[in-house]
């Protein structure tokens, strides 16, 4: 076969690649989000499915194409989205935080442990995944209960006198976040931390800076991809959270994910619930967003 031809098939062969996942893409995300999108300029009707449509064939010229903000417009002008909104984004930011702290000691560890014992800590790490994400859930709640295993081993132990009252409060949604999507942390930074060179640290200690100075100036800024990619995979998610917060937080921890349930699946208004959606996309975008852009002026600089 000609030298040519073959270079024609091999670069059909990786275009063909890229193709695949933007065709997924597509299908999957770009495709269903245009639904959502077409659903939320709607108005919600008794029907099936409960919601105008956007293109009416059946009414005139000038009215066969119906638009209507009020969902959007209603967003701004009911203060219980908005709270709800922020009240996510506190929690999204507090759990990606705490998870930031608990993890990173944890994947220096497993980073600068012998590999025979990273293999196994790497195993730990990833061994929840095996079972069930609601029966996890489920586990917290026999552990946190007021007469659970937490409270019953501490007074037992004479830590306290009465049984503790966790369960059903902002603590103990805190605590199944923040267990829940801990290994979405500890994995890109122990993926970032294995690859460096700690040789690094040693010199940096040669030429006379202390252990935590040689940490802030060496490790930290080469970890920082895996710190931003972490924290997006906690941030992400815990903005949307629904199970978390109903199975073990109070009555006080209404989130986005439950006004979304609540929208579609109670009240049945569906165009609400889908511009609600768009808005909540729209602030998951704008970390993304601002990484890559920062991204791209840190690689434009060090050229």
């Amino acid at each position: 076969m000609p030298a040519g031809v073959r270079a024609r098939m091999g670069l059909g062969w990786q275009r063909l690649a890229v193709l695949v996942p933007y065709l997924w893409l597509l299908a999957f995300f770009l495709a269903p989000f245009a639904i959502v999108v077409k659903i939320s300029f709607a108005d919600p009707i008794i029907a099936q499915p409960p919601f105008t449509p956007l293109l009416d064939l059946a009414a005139g010229a000038g009215e066969r194409l119906r638009i209507s903000f009020d969902n959007y417009r209603f967003l701004f002008v009911d203060d219980l989205y908005w709270i709800t909104y922020l009240r996510s984004l506190r929690v999204a930011l507090v759990s990606t935080l705490l998870c930031l702290l608990i993890g990173y000691p944890m994947a220096y560890a497993m980073a600068r442990a012998r590999p025979r014992l990273r293999n196994v800590l790497l195993l730990l790490v990833i061994l929840p995944f095996w079972s069930s994400f609601l029966l996890r859930v489920y586990a917290w709640m026999g552990i946190l209960n007021t007469h659970g295993y937490l409270s019953s081993v501490l007074q037992w132990a004479g830590v306290v006198d009465a049984p503790l009252r966790i369960m059903y409060t902002d603590l103990a949604m805190y605590i199944g976040i923040v267990y829940s999507y801990l290994p979405f942390m500890v994995l890109p930074l122990y993926s970032t931390l294995e690859r460096l060179d700690f040789d690094l640290n040693e010199a940096a200690a040669d030429l006379g800076a202390r252990p935590g100075r040689a940490f802030v100036d060496v490790t930290l800024p080469l970890s920082l991809p895996g710190i931003v990619a972490g924290c997006l995979l906690v941030f992400i998610p815990a903005m949307g959270e629904f199970v978390i917060p109903v199975l073990l937080g109070g009555p006080d921890s209404l989130m986005i994910g439950r006004v979304l349930y609540d929208e579609f699946f109670v009240n049945r208004d569906w165009p609400l619930a889908a511009a609600a959606a768009v808005v909540l996309l729209a602030i998951l975008v704008a970390p993304i967003v601002l990484f890559q852009h920062l991204h791209l002026r840190a690689g434009e600089q060090t050229q």
